[in-house]
């Protein structure tokens, strides 16, 4: 009898622990809507397969998912790119710097008609709305002298960190309005035009490939420069569910998700190429 119980036992913690063993681990990542959450969204069940289970957190403000990935509150973000990220890990403590993990898309800028419906009716004094933070106001004013609205100077480039003041000439006097990224798909009605990232202009029901008067062009440096990245802290770059999460994403599945998605047309452009079989 004694040998039957003691067997039993040893069932009971072998099952156990096979059960724990077999348990799948939570990733929590940071993304903002999209089409980064949309992306993510496909790879969850593939992950699940590979032994993690995906919850995904939705930030529509750029300031919060690089601290929240610093303290461990998220495993990863989706977001950013690396001049976004340099310039958090500039001001970041050694504790809390971050590094981008998988490239997996581009987003072009592009700029948007608000009250003026074409860059020709541009007047003196006309409102123009960009992005407020460093390094996509740099992106923003970079554009605008791409479109031949305005000029900087001649060594400002991706890793700069220019604001209007730092506009060398600017023929029609416009004003740069300098708003929070997701704030400026609603200023539309109160600006001539706007320079919006691709994520909140697809967000707005905006097409880049089709809305915007002017776009960044995706075969120059901005695509390896923009492009959006999964970051983890430093120090995770390596580990099983950043692996996983890579082996995920670059999938057939993924890309054709991405270019045969109607809302992305043009906005949303893959990095990756999928691996052979």
């Amino acid at each position: 009898m004694k040998k039957l119980i003691a067997l039993a036992l040893v069932l009971v913690l072998t099952l156990s622990a096979a059960s724990v063993l077999a348990e799948n681990k939570k990733v929590v990542i940071g993304a903002t809507p999209s089409p980064h959450v949309l992306v993510l969204e496909q790879v969850a069940e593939d992950l699940k397969a590979l032994g993690f289970d995906l919850e995904i957190l939705t930030f529509t403000d750029y300031v919060l998912p690089n601290p929240a990935t610093a303290s461990g509150e998220l495993d990863a973000n989706y977001f950013q790119h690396l001049p976004f990220l340099n310039e958090y890990n500039k001001n970041a403590a050694a504790d809390a710097q971050l590094v981008a993990a998988i490239p997996v898309h581009y987003e072009p800028y592009g700029l948007y008609a608000g009250t003026k419906t074409a860059l020709d009716e541009l007047t003196e004094g006309d409102k123009i709305a960009v992005t407020n933070d460093p390094s996509n106001e740099t992106r923003a004013l970079l554009l605008l002298q791409s479109a031949g609205l305005i000029k900087l100077a001649d060594d400002v480039g991706p890793d700069s960190s220019v604001t209007a003041l730092d506009i060398k000439e600017n023929p029609k006097n416009l004003e740069i309005v300098e708003l929070n990224a997701e704030l400026i798909p609603a200023s539309l009605g109160d600006v001539a035009f706007a320079v919006i990232n691709g994520n909140f202009a697809i967000g707005a029901g905006l097409s880049p490939a089709e809305d915007a008067l002017f776009l960044e062009p995706a075969e120059g440096d901005a695509g390896k420069t923009y492009t959006n990245y999964v970051v983890v802290k430093a120090g995770n770059e390596n580990a099983d569910f950043v692996e996983a999460l890579k082996t995920v994403l670059y999938s057939q599945k993924v890309k054709d998700y991405i270019l045969t998605n109607p809302d992305f047309a043009g906005g949303v452009i893959p990095v990756f190429e999928v691996p052979a079989q």
